[in-house]
Formats: C-alpha cells, structure tokens, sequence
C-alpha cells in the first residue's frame, strides 16, 4: 500500500484522471504481452494451491508485480490493492488501484486461452476507470466514469435484448458460496427460458456484458479485483449492476450482479440474492 494525501486527491482534474487511464491501458497491453509470454511456456511455470479451485502460477506474482511498479512509477502517492499482494486502506480519500494479473488463473495454468489482465482506479467510492485486456485475443476493453466504453477504439453497447430467452447469461461461482444456491439460480435462469455460461473469467465475462455478448452476469460472491473494472465498462456502456462497493465490497467483496437495462429485473428475480447484501432492486 503507498498511501495518498489529502491534497493530491483534491488537486486531482480531469487532465489527471485522463492521464490515468491512458496509462491504465497501456500497462495492462504490457502486463497481457508479459503474462502470455508466461503462458506459452507451461512447463516452466509453477503453480501452488491456494484453496479448493484456487490457484496461484509465479506468473501472477510477476505480473502484478510489473503492473503495481508501472503505477507507482507514474502515480507514486496512488494506493494499489492487487490479488496476490494484499493491502490495507486508510478512509476515501485515497485514489487506489485495484488490480487482478491474471483472471482466470486456472485457466492460465491449464492451458485454457480465456484469462485477461484486470485493472480500476477508484476514488471515493466511485469507479473511475475500468480496463480489461484479453492478450489471447488481443482485444482491449476500457471505460472512463462518463466517457463511455470501447473495445480497442469502437464504443460497445449492452445487449438490446428484453427477455432472458433471446441470449446467453455469465455466471460465476466459488467455494465461498453454497453449491447448492448456484444450483437454484441456474434452474430459475433455465425456467425462465434463459441460458448460461461459466468460461472462469468473471472480469472477461463483465466485458462481455458491456460489449452486448452476454445479457448479463451473476455471482453470489466475487472480489474486487476481479470485478470493478468490468462493473465500470457495464454501466458506461449502458448496462445496469449492483452497488458493489456498499458493505466494504472494496475489501470483502459482495454479490454481483450486472445486465442490460432490458433484462435486469428478469436476472435481479432469477439470481434470488440475499437483498440485505443492498442488491436494489434494477428498474
């Protein structure tokens, strides 16, 4: 953690947050090369169990460790909290970066070409700037509070779809939550005519949301940095989620749920979340 004064966060203008997310893109292009470089040499790579499903590759460790130097680099008195290094956060006045290296680790590690390199900067309590990079594909997606979403340099949309039944829904899950509630969120999406699937990138499926591939996204828990940059391309594209940061999302992680406005009642019904988790109710 590198904490941030006071008065950096007050002088910050819209010339700083732009330049944040100039960078912000082209150090997640740089942390995409680095990582396939990692993945293209699987049986140099060494990977340890965190939990049940829960995987770490010193690839991890390496890029997020070039994303967090990157920063400070440039942004030395922004806060970083990534995946595998851990941080503390002092109040909101702190402009901090939220970073997963590789999401979809066990993809990564499997030789499965659906991972990408997620990373947000946030300011009191709003997301400010969101960018997902699949090196696989070679596509970038990235969104500015207020400034729209774009794949590469084209603006992405959500689905216009008004009903469940007309595409696909991401959904995520992990041992932190009940097997069997999962189980009875798909049933209900599948009663209601809908469809879904799980490719084991929550951050990759959000940008699908937000590039209209997907209708919507659900998981009962995810943390942070895998979600807060896709849950900015999702709303700058149009698109409609959860409060996540509400209850210390920043640091416990939440519920998330995200859609395009025309099927996001449907998918509130069907995710059946806890709404003291503050889910409010889509329009």
């Amino acid at each position: 953690l590198v904490w941030c004064p006071v008065r950096v966060f007050r002088d910050m203008d819209d010339t700083a947050l732009a330049g944040r997310f100039q960078a912000a893109k082209d150090i997640a292009r740089e942390a995409g090369v680095a990582a396939l470089a990692y993945f293209r040499d699987p049986d140099a790579l060494k990977v340890v169990s965190k939990g049940r499903q829960d995987f770490v590759s010193q690839a991890d460790y390496a890029i997020e460790t070039l994303i967090r130097d990157r920063l400070h680099e440039l942004f030395p008195d922004d806060g970083f909290l990534g995946e595998e290094g851990g941080a503390a956060i002092d109040g909101d006045e702190c402009g901090i970066w939220v970073v997963d290296p590789i999401d979809g680790t066990t993809n990564f590690v499997n030789q499965v070409p659906v991972w990408c390199v997620s990373i947000a900067y946030v300011r009191r309590n709003q997301i400010e700037v969101g960018i997902i990079y699949d090196p696989n594909a070679d596509e970038l997606f990235a969104a500015r509070r207020g400034h729209g979403a774009f794949r590469g340099k084209t603006p992405i949309s959500t689905s216009a779809a008004g009903s469940l039944a007309q595409g696909t829904v991401g959904v995520g899950h992990s041992s932190r939550t009940s097997g069997a509630k999962a189980v009875e969120s798909i049933r209900r999406l599948l009663d209601a005519g809908g469809i879904y699937q799980r490719n084991g990138s929550g951050a990759l499926m959000l940008a699908y949301v937000g590039a209209g591939r997907l209708l919507g996204y659900m998981e009962a828990h995810i943390n942070s940095w895998d979600c807060l940059a896709g849950i900015l391309l999702v709303r700058e594209a149009g698109g409609w989620t959860n409060d996540f940061l509400a209850n210390d999302g920043l640091m416990q992680g939440n519920p998330i749920l995200a859609a395009a406005p025309g099927v996001a009642g449907a998918l509130r019904d069907v995710a059946g979340f806890d709404p003291a988790r503050r889910l409010p109710r889509p329009p």
